[in-house]
């Protein structure tokens, strides 16, 4: 399968398959370890337009980014043309690719305030901030967008081709409704609808989690690229696995304990460099329950890491969870 670079407005992405922008997950470390495995394309997340257009500090520092990350997208959210406007004005100091709209998201916090995937119950003014986005930014606006509010009204295509007609660049599509939320199955059928419908590129996302689902959406829906979440929390290999298989029909095989675990010790020393440690030793709380899910005793590596109050803790209990592999597999 061809899997040689795509292109996203005048931007060059080097292959077929994104990492998806997570709230609270998909932090720089995040971002850094999963295109050390062949993500092609990373999004800094769900960015307040309001906050930034009144520059607030804690939200500026999350458009922090490192070149090894290119090309990156940042996206926002927000339910009114000015504000998305200013904050495009913002982010045009900031070495981001893209500029992505989140209509989308199911968050109270988000959808509860016009934004997200609000936005898809009002067409007119979901275009109406794309067209002012793109007329404030130097550099391709995307949008990202779901099947719809609910079972009946169900309306992607409507939107994808309004935000086409207001110059949005490509479009991401989560075929779930807002009411699903992540549950039932992703309409894939309605990923093919609107690539057949525009003439940018699509974005398929949804029930992507092994190698051969993303070969299947390429193949059934004809996007340009996959876009990879929930699958690749404390999982980077799912995109070099699933380039390889997309390149030879063979996926090499899951990562070993060890390898998990040295790849969580490596995860652990990026977030230390972009964070205050407790901070960081919080967040990867989380990162490291994923990391060593099925693994010998897990749960008792969990507890360990969930009472650990540095970066260095965790990693002294990770190179203490090896060595008890490596000895349980010579007795």
């Amino acid at each position: 399968m061809d899997i040689t670079e795509k292109a996203i407005g005048s931007v060059r992405i080097p292959g077929p398959l994104a990492l998806a922008p997570l709230s609270g997950i998909t932090d720089i470390a995040c971002r850094l370890i999963a295109k050390s495995f062949g993500a092609s394309l990373v999004y800094v997340p769900l960015i307040s337009a309001k906050a930034l257009c009144l520059g607030n500090k804690k939200t500026l520092d999350l458009l922090a980014t490192e070149p090894a990350e290119r090309p990156t997208a940042v996206q926002i959210f927000g339910g009114d043309p000015d504000s998305i406007a200013g904050a495009v004005k913002v982010l045009r100091g900031y070495p981001f690719d893209f500029v992505d709209i989140n209509m989308g998201c199911p968050a109270p916090k988000v959808a509860g305030n016009a934004g997200g995937v609000a936005l898809m119950r009002d067409v007119k003014l979901a275009a109406e901030i794309v067209r002012a986005a793109v007329e404030a930014s130097d550099s391709p606006v995307t949008v990202k967008m779901r099947s719809g509010w609910d079972a009946g009204s169900i309306n992607a295509p409507e939107l994808a081709a309004a935000v086409e007609e207001a110059g949005a660049a490509a479009v991401s599509i989560h075929p779930r409704t807002k009411t699903q939320r992540f549950t039932g199955r992703a309409d894939w059928g309605l990923i093919a609808e609107i690539k057949r419908s525009v003439g940018i590129p699509v974005i398929g996302s949804g029930d992507i989690y092994t190698p051969e689902d993303a070969k299947r959406m390429l193949e059934e829906t004809g996007c340009d690229l996959v876009m990879i979440g929930r699958a690749a929390r404390g999982n980077p290999w799912i995109f070099a696995r699933t380039l390889k298989f997309l390149q030879t029909g063979e996926a090499p095989p899951p990562p070993s304990p060890v390898e998990r675990l040295r790849t969580l010790i490596d995860h652990c020393t990026l977030s230390a460099n972009y964070d205050e440690d407790r901070r960081a030793a919080l967040r990867l709380r989380k990162h490291a329950a994923w990391y060593i899910k099925g693994l010998k005793n897990a749960a008792i590596t969990r507890q360990m890491v969930n009472r650990a109050e540095s970066v260095e803790a965790i990693i002294d209990i990770c190179r203490a969870a090896e060595q008890k592999w490596h000895e349980s597999c010579s007795s």
